[in-house]
């Protein structure tokens, strides 16, 4: 069966990027491009009629442009408009069109965290039948590094797997935070130190093991690291995204990070790469 991205346009200027993204996904892929926007269902039937297609020709007009902008042919697509609230209304769409990825852009309100919880793309990411991609950087380039965090869970594996049928000649980092009792109150203490390195050996020890039992169970394995970093999960990662972003980070939307919501909600507002959220099953 033929793959189908769903595309919800919002229209602005900010929308361009993940639009782009979009169509060279669709184009790299062979998939179908279904572009939808959602409209005000509380508008009266005239305006609702009239603004459909005026809807419609600005989609295709912003089609056009981006293709020509980036030297794309032209993808199979199809362009919808419907009424509804547009979070309920791409999840539903979604799940009809049996869509292999929802393609969105970032959220508008840089360094504002509080303000992610109830956007649309917040409560697509929380409730998607597929991968939601969250686009805000320029499609300029393909995704060569990707950055997986993962702590070997059932989520982490899936996201993984994910990740690589997506994008199978990527460069994976598959990063992994770690944080021992008792650094902050025995960190100087010459017995915790030694019992600490031992531990952190046997836990590199561990993790390449699963590693590599991880990587059996997977075809055509690309480039892969595995990084190890002390500290709380969210900080580590928030910290290598600033030093060191990278293309897209594919993320599990349960529990290999804790915390969930705060994680979403800051890689929401401080968009440092494109992010994959991938579903937990």
């Amino acid at each position: 069966m033929s793959q189908t991205l769903l595309f919800a346009s919002d229209l602005s200027a900010e929308n361009r990027a993940a639009f782009a993204r979009a169509v060279r996904l669709a184009v790299e892929s062979g998939a179908r491009l279904d572009i939808i926007h959602v409209l005000d269902p509380y508008l009266p039937r005239r305006v609702l009629h009239d603004l459909e297609a005026a809807v419609v020709a600005d989609i295709r007009a912003t089609l056009t442009d981006l293709r020509e902008d980036y030297a794309l042919p032209e993808p199979s697509s199809l362009i919808q408009t419907m009424a509804g609230a547009p979070y309920a209304e791409i999840i539903r769409e979604a799940h009809e069109r049996q869509a292999d990825l929802i393609i969105l852009g970032a959220h508008r309100k840089r360094g504002q965290p509080d303000l992610v919880a109830g956007t649309t793309l917040a409560r697509v990411l929380r409730s998607a039948p597929c991968p939601v991609l969250s686009v805000s950087h320029l499609a300029t380039q393909a995704w060569h590094d990707i950055l997986v965090p993962v702590d070997f869970s059932l989520t982490s594996r899936h996201t993984l797997r994910e990740t690589l049928k997506r994008f199978p000649e990527a460069r994976l980092t598959l990063l992994h935070a770690w944080d021992i009792p008792g650094e902050r109150e025995l960190g100087s203490n010459g017995d915790y130190a030694r019992w600490r390195d031992r531990e952190v050996e046997r836990l590199r020890t561990q993790l390449e093991r699963e590693t590599e039992q991880l990587m059996g169970e997977l075809d055509d394995v690309p480039e892969l690291e595995l990084v190890l970093e002390q500290g709380d999960p969210l900080e580590v990662l928030m910290t290598r995204l600033r030093r060191q972003p990278p293309d897209l980070l594919a993320l599990g939307s349960r529990g290999q990070l804790g915390r969930q919501s705060q994680i979403t909600e800051r890689l929401l507002s401080e968009p440092h790469c494109d992010v994959m959220l991938c579903r937990a099953w």
